[in-house]
C-alpha cells in the first residue's frame, strides 16, 4: 500500500485561505461544513516601560492549514458503528460511505482534528477524501493546486518525508498525536508546542 498524505509549510502560509475557499467551492459544501480549515493562532501583548511607552512583548502570529490527515490509525474508522468510515487498502485515504452512514456523529466526536462533519440536510457525515475525483484524472487535490504560496503538497507519505523531512504536527492549535496522522508539517519559526501554547485561535466564528 502507498499511504498518501499532505504536506504543509506553516512558514510559507499567509493565511489567505485560498485552499479553504477553493475546496468549499469545488465540492459545493453546505454553509456549516468545511473539508479544510485555516487557523490563525496568535499571542503576546504590550508592556509599558519607564517612559510610559508601550512596547510589544513576545508577539507572534502564524497560520495552520489542516484537513483530514488520513491517519494510520484513524479514530473515525475504529469507532464507526456501521463501518461507513473506511480506509482504502491501496491509498490509505479515509472515506465515508454515505449510503451506510446513519448520521450518528460518532466519528465527529472522536476525530482529534475535526475532519468529519454532519451535513444536516443530507443526514450523513461528509469529509475530505483528498479530492479522489481529481486524483483519478491525474490532477492534484484542489487545495494543493490553489495555494498561491505553494505551502501545500501531497503524495505518498514516505515521498513527502524524503523530500521535506519528518516535520512536526504537534504544534498549537493542533492536538497531540494519538492517531498517527499522515501529514508532514513544517512548523512556523514562532510555532508553539501543543499543550504549551500561550496564544489563542483568532479566527472569526464564520471562518471556521
Amino acid at each position: 500500500m502507498a499511504q498518501y498524505g499532505f504536506y504543509f509549510d506553516s512558514s510559507k502560509c499567509t493565511g489567505c485561505k485560498t485552499c479553504q475557499v477553493a475546496c468549499k467551492e469545488t465540492h459545493r459544501l453546505p454553509l456549516d461544513n468545511l473539508y479544510r480549515r485555516v487557523y490563525n493562532y496568535a499571542g503576546g501583548g504590550w508592556t509599558q516601560n519607564a517612559n510610559g511607552t508601550y512596547i510589544p512583548q513576545d508577539i507572534f502570529s502564524y497560520h495552520v492549514s489542516i484537513a483530514c490527515n488520513h491517519c494510520t490509525d484513524p479514530a473515525c474508522v475504529a469507532n464507526c458503528p456501521t463501518n461507513a468510515m473506511a480506509k482504502d487498502p491501496e491509498t490509505g485515504i479515509v472515506t465515508s460511505d454515505h449510503d451506510v452512514c446513519i448520521g450518528c456523529k460518532t466519528c465527529v466526536g472522536v476525530c482529534p482534528y475535526g475532519a468529519p462533519s454532519l451535513d444536516q440536510e443530507a443526514g450523513y457525515v461528509i469529509k475530505c477524501d483528498m479530492c479522489w475525483s481529481e486524483l483519478t484524472i491525474g490532477r492534484k487535490p484542489v487545495c494543493v493546486a490553489a495555494c498561491p504560496m505553494r505551502a501545500l503538497d501531497w503524495g505518498p507519505i514516505e515521498d513527502l518525508r524524503s523530500t521535506y523531512g519528518e516535520g512536526n504536527a504537534a504544534i498549537e492549535p493542533l492536538p497531540q498525536d494519538t492517531t498517527s496522522p499522515c501529514v508532514v508539517l513544517n512548523p512556523h519559526p514562532k510555532a508553539q508546542a501543543t499543550g504549551e501554547g500561550t496564544g489563542r485561535i483568532t479566527n472569526l466564528d464564520e471562518e471556521l
